[in-house]
């Protein structure tokens, strides 16, 4: 059976969700993220902000100058995430192998639903139909027989696209030659900048090149990447679950701060918004890191191993403060605090590996209480709000 894998990708998700919410801001330039008059960026813009030049990752306060008549939005994290999760059961209803990559993005894998559904075009179609009709978006939509190329595709057309990766082998090589090179997967500036040196712009440059010649200016496991993807070559499959693999929030103070208290307190509702995410995907960590970003723009991160796996924000609080009273300096003045946590499972492990009779101990116990103390004070702040 040939692949037939979809990407589809939620056009200004965001940006579109708020003109979505907000009849009046349609048509007109919307940028999610920060305020213009604090630290901070852009999360995503609609498409009217983009031709003044405005993109994601971009500071706010440039955002500004590039389009002062931008209508600037605070993030609504928790309204975005019910949208997405309608799309998701849309996705649900073509296909059993979903990958979601993120809240407005995903892989389906429709090879097995074609007799049922109709042709991946058609499919496509529906999915984009519905979505219109049931959510008032619009997303792009790529077709092809792997990931990369599907991914690729999604782009051709935004937005409100839907392209098919060229059957025939000739025009498939044709159409991917003539992108540029940085538009393959896992190619970064700098093997950008690299391969432009030496001459190779497009990617026809790469299907050309001698493997010989690649690996003397890369690395041998690089040059055999670019060579299979400049082909179009990709045999990763659809995964049907993705697992989280960290969590992790960030805060940008507006003016550099040496006040010891502000941090720790910010540093305390960092670390309950992570361990909340934890307890809600039914996770435990094993470390914990702290990020900080002084005056700049110096970014240190220090991490520390926890004895078992935990999900409460006390175990993580302290560590969190642990890392904090380690390593901050003291005399500079910070930009940014952050933490995170990675090494995650979805077993608790309450018992520690190395001691048989660990069960018997208080620290079991106490971990176990400080758990359900966690949770019932989630169901409080869910209720009553979180202040």
């Amino acid at each position: 059976m040939t692949r037939a894998i979809l990407h589809v990708d939620m056009d200004a998700f965001f940006a579109s969700i708020e003109q979505l919410d907000h009849p009046e801001w349609r048509g007109r330039p919307v940028i999610v993220g920060a305020p213009p008059n604090q630290r901070g960026v852009v999360s995503t813009c609609s498409y009217e902000a983009r031709k003044f030049g405005v993109h994601s990752a971009m500071p706010s306060r440039q955002a500004f100058a590039c389009c002062p008549q931008g209508i600037f939005v605070t993030p609504r994290i928790t309204r975005y995430h019910e949208i997405s999760q309608a799309v998701f059961k849309i996705f649900s209803d073509f296909s059993p192998f979903i990958e979601g990559i993120s809240v407005d993005e995903a892989f389906l894998d429709v090879s097995s639903v074609q007799r049922l559904l109709g042709t991946p075009v058609q499919i496509a179609e529906k999915i984009k139909t519905r979505i219109r009709q049931e959510l008032g978006l619009t997303c792009s939509v790529g077709i092809a027989s792997n990931k990369f190329l599907a991914k690729l595709a999604s782009e051709e057309k935004k937005p409100d696209g839907l392209f098919e990766v060229p059957k025939e082998r000739q025009h498939l090589l044709n159409w991917l030659g003539a992108k540029p090179v940085q538009t393959l997967w896992g190619i970064g500036p700098k093997t950008t900048a690299i391969l432009k040196q030496h001459g190779l712009i497009r990617v026809a440059d790469l299907q050309h090149a001698a493997p010989e010649c690649l690996q003397a200016i890369t690395s041998p496991t690089l040059a055999a990447h670019l060579l299979e993807i400049a082909f179009g070559r990709d045999d990763r499959p659809v995964l049907a679950e993705h697992e989280e693999k960290s969590f992790s929030r960030e805060h940008t103070y507006p003016e550099d701060t040496l006040d010891r208290l502000q941090l720790k307190a910010d540093l305390r509702t960092l670390v309950e918004n992570v361990g909340f995410r934890l307890r809600k995907a039914g996770l435990w960590a094993k470390t914990g890191k702290l990020k900080i970003r002084y005056a700049g723009f110096r970014t240190v991160t220090r991490q520390a191993s926890l004895p078992t796996p935990v999900c409460d924000d006390f175990a993580l609080r302290d560590l969190a403060w642990d890392l904090l009273n380690t390593h901050l300096e003291t005399e500079t003045p910070v930009r940014l605090i952050g933490f995170g946590v990675d090494q995650l499972t979805s077993t608790p492990n309450l018992l520690d590996s190395d001691d048989l009779f660990s069960k018997c101990t208080d620290n079991s116990h106490t971990r176990e209480r400080m758990e359900r103390l966690s949770r019932a004070l989630d169901a409080l702040r869910e209720r009553f709000g979180k202040k």
